[in-house]
């Protein structure tokens, strides 16, 4: 079931996806980067993760990493859910689910006892050589954005993160 996890010291799978407004946003142009993988927009738990880091954004943004959500909802579905919740980072659409499956956060998952393909939710940071310097698959949405600035010596005693 693990299929081609990424590890750190990996190369991180390079991408060109677009954006919640259809603008082509490319890996290799996003410097240090957070990429947090989230099944679906609009959905309790992915939105609770998904506020949560765009709370935290400033935070992530002081030390030194840029925040993205990658998921395979259309452009148009994240448009909506940026505009409904005012994230303020770039959520990028992967239709083809291409781009998960390289990173290896779509694949066999148990739901509900049961195996099921989809998205695994995943947290990556890519430095800027490109390796991963983070990767954790199977996160849990409430309380990820606190466990990992935890792990990634992020402050957040400016933002109610994870609470």
């Amino acid at each position: 079931m693990d299929g081609n996890r990424l590890e750190i010291g990996d190369v991180a799978p390079d991408f060109e996806l677009p954006d919640a407004d259809g603008n082509i946003v490319r890996l290799k142009d996003l410097g240090r980067v957070l990429i947090y993988v989230y099944p679906a927009a609009m959905t309790p738990g992915c939105t609770t993760e998904t506020c949560d880091f765009n709370a935290a954004a400033p935070d992530f943004d002081t030390a030194g990493m840029r925040i993205v959500g990658l998921s395979p909802d259309s452009p148009e579905k994240l448009a909506k859910f940026r505009d409904k919740y005012g994230i303020e980072f770039p959520l990028l659409s992967d239709e083809s689910k291409e781009t998960l499956t390289a990173y290896g956060a779509f694949g066999e998952k148990k739901n509900y006892g049961k195996t099921v393909m989809g998205v695994i939710r995943s947290t990556f940071v890519v430095e800027e050589d490109g390796t991963l310097s983070f990767a954790r698959y199977n996160v849990r949405a409430k309380g990820h954005v606190a466990m990992v600035a935890g792990l990634l010596d992020v402050d957040l005693s400016d933002t109610a993160a994870g609470e």
